[in-house]
């Protein structure tokens, strides 16, 4: 610690015991609830403190992430409280949330992720067509200049770009391919190229 942060602390501690001492003196013919007040303080001050130090640890519990480990070859990815796997992937240097879906044949991009990765959907022609669990819908096929997981870039890809209501992409076996081993088991899901 500096100087000034050591000035800095010995003047709040003393302003605190003069605040302190001022409300014993003023409260001393209650001191019963005065220091059942103190201790309730004292314990949301802990607790506060508790809830920042653990706050990571809450974090990855509540809406855990994926990991990219051994330069990219490795991605775990653990299950969401919806029982899906997310993963995130930058497409043309946009970051993209898809669902994993094995049973989707393409990779689908929604066309609002169309148009945050540069992608016009107003200039595509919607000549395909996907069966989908609510029904027929029209797919434009297009072409990623770029996408990135972790330290693994593809370029080139095919997609295609969907004109219904669309929540979130999906990543379907065109891409999951790519991978020598996907695994799924105890709550997460291992892909490793």
């Amino acid at each position: 610690m500096s100087g000034d942060q050591i000035g800095s602390l010995a003047y709040l501690v003393l302003l605190g015991v003069v605040i302190a001492g001022w409300h014993l003196v003023a409260n001393r013919r209650q001191l019963g609830k005065l220091a059942q007040q103190a201790a309730i303080w004292i314990f949301i001050f802990l607790g506060a403190i508790v809830a920042v130090g653990l706050w990571s640890d809450i974090r990855d519990t509540v809406a855990p992430r994926q990991a990219v480990m051994q330069d990219g070859a490795q991605i775990v990815v653990p299950m969401q409280p919806d029982g899906h796997f997310y993963l995130t992937l930058e497409v043309n240097g946009t970051p993209v949330r898809f669902v994993v879906d094995t049973g989707a044949t393409e990779m689908v991009l929604s066309a609002e992720d169309a148009t945050r990765v540069g992608l016009k959907p107003e200039a595509l022609v919607f000549s395909g067509r996907a069966f989908t669990a609510n029904g027929m819908v029209e797919t434009a096929p297009v072409r990623l200049e770029t996408v990135a997981l972790g330290g693994v870039v593809d370029q080139g890809l095919r997609a295609v770009v969907n004109s219904g209501d669309l929540g979130e992409s999906l990543l379907g076996m065109s891409y999951l391919r790519r991978f020598d081993r996907i695994e799924i088991s105890g709550g997460q899901m291992v892909l490793e190229r």
